[in-house]
């Protein structure tokens, strides 16, 4: 038998958003044993006191590990297994292939925007989603990852040219590596129409994909045509191809971007009511004022602050605002932009209104929307989570803690159909987070954005403990690759 722990008198949160109680978790061969009082007088058969390493978490929270399920993580889980800009803040599971950008099914040398937010050379070599798994299943790394598969990610795998509509051979063509792909476990699709080399692209394109993951039982995620002034038609796009298709729809990091649209979660978020009303639909949302993205001289607007996050013929200009850059290079900001391409860029974009009114809606997941690769990355890879809790529950009173537990946990795993995951449940994967509530605090910042969070005590992924506060390592690795229920490998 290995290791168990036994979690005793911590505050219950279990992911449900049910009320909280003061107990005991037992967590015994990667899984969740028991939850109760009084465990240590009542251990299952076979396992004794002498077998249990006992952790009292008086005055701290249990609760489910934070399942991010909006990253970019896919080659980060490779190359950096280690993981701890997520373990650090009590993740254990992350969702990976979002905005229509999948590590694989790709063997590209050079990767174009936006697929280098995944990473620049020697970052797309794997031609199968199979491959892909069988590499993060052999690194073990310290989190668990789920993936998607990104409609951008299969263009370029099946065009030649991408700014034009796919002909029914491609289509066919991105449906045989998408149909593959699900076979072996993946969770769906995601698209990234805001982007160039997807923005050509009709609805029935994504539609004709979007069938073939209605037929896995997957799920299908959408960074929106747009998230400016046309965001309620590019909603309407994204719900009515998920509708007709038959698949569960999650509209990736929503937001109200630019001035000119600050207000408008208003519409938005009634009109996800609305759309509830006939289809399955949540959101994720993270926790700040700033978008992070590619340098896009369209979205330098000469309004909002800018902050360069890395660039390829600059590397010394990450870290510092575009404003400052253009000034002392003498030039508009338009041209700095382009002098710093490629790079990236965080963009202060939204009110404060709009991110308490999505955060707190009850369709609402968390997801960091963190980018590893960036060499001065945003805050929210190290601290989003923590924000969440800080910030929305314990500063601003925004929702519950339950409900601030439940949008990091249970609602995630629901929506993402990860099996057995998400709730603290006798008989789940022991993937469990223990933090003080009234000293989890984020502290990465837009100056100082690597930075691990405080009160995130201990960090348990499948039963193994794998981050302690105060250890800057990674005690053991025990993630696993996840693969949707039901696919042929599961």
């Amino acid at each position: 038998m290995s290791m168990a722990h036994l979690l005793e008198s911590g505050l219950i949160v279990d992911g449900s958003g049910g009320p909280s109680w003061v107990g005991d978790v037992l967590l015994l061969d990667g899984r969740i044993a028991l939850i109760g009082e009084n465990l240590a007088q009542r251990l299952p058969a076979g396992v004794s006191l002498g077998d249990v390493k006992r952790l009292d978490c008086t005055d701290k929270v249990i609760a489910p590990g934070f399942i991010d399920v909006h990253t970019h993580d896919d080659a980060f889980v490779l190359r950096e297994p280690q993981c701890l800009p997520k373990v650090s803040q009590g993740v254990t599971t992350v969702v990976v292939g979002n905005c229509g950008i999948s590590l694989a099914p790709l063997v590209v040398d050079e990767p174009e925007p936006p697929l280098n937010l995944l990473g620049q050379q020697d970052t797309f070599r794997y031609p199968s989603f199979e491959a892909y798994g069988r590499a993060v299943e052999q690194i073990r790394p310290a989190v668990n990852v789920a993936a998607l598969v990104g409609h951008t990610t299969l263009r370029f795998a099946a065009m030649p040219q991408l700014d034009r509509a796919a002909t029914v051979d491609e289509v066919e063509r991105m449906a045989g590596l998408l149909d593959e792909a699900l076979s072996f476990g993946a969770f769906g699709l995601s698209s990234g129409l805001f982007y160039e080399p997807a923005n050509a692209a009709p609805s029935e394109e994504v539609l004709a994909l979007a069938r073939v993951v209605a037929r896995h039982g997957g799920v299908y995620t959408s960074h929106l045509r747009d998230e400016m002034a046309a965001i309620l038609e590019a909603m309407v796009e994204a719900s009515d191809t998920a509708l007709e298709a038959g698949v569960p729809l999650v509209i990736s990091h929503h937001k109200c971007a630019g001035p000119a649209n600050w207000g408008r979660s208003l519409q938005t978020l009634a009109f996800v009511d609305a759309l509830s009303q006939r289809q399955p639909i949540a959101l994720d949302a993270y926790p700040y004022l700033a978008g992070s993205t590619v340098l896009r001289e369209d979205l330098v607007d000469g309004i909002i602050d800018v902050l360069v996050t890395w660039s390829t013929p600059h590397p010394q200009m990450s870290g510092r605002m575009l404003a400052d850059i253009a000034e002392e290079w003498r030039v508009d900001l338009q041209e700095a932009c382009r002098r710093l391409q490629p790079g990236g860029a965080c963009y202060f974009q939204m009110q404060e209104d709009d991110v308490e009114r999505i955060l707190s809606h009850r369709l609402t997941m968390v997801g960091s929307d963190g980018l590893p690769h960036d060499s001065h990355p945003h805050p929210r890879l190290w601290g989003a989570f923590p924000r969440v809790l800080a910030h929305h529950w314990r500063e601003r009173g925004n929702f519950s803690l339950e409900t601030a537990v439940h949008k990091m946990t249970g609602l995630s795993a629901g929506q993402f159909r990860l099996a057995q995951r998400g709730l603290l449940k006798a008989g789940f994967h022991a993937d469990v987070v223990v933090f003080d509530p009234q000293r989890v605090q984020d502290t990465a910042t837009y100056d100082k954005p690597v930075s691990p969070a405080r009160g995130i005590e201990k960090v348990f992924v499948n039963g193994v403990l794998t981050y302690q506060e105060g250890h800057a390592r990674i005690e053991q690795r025990a993630g696993h690759m996840l693969r949707r229920r039901g696919s042929s490998t599961t």
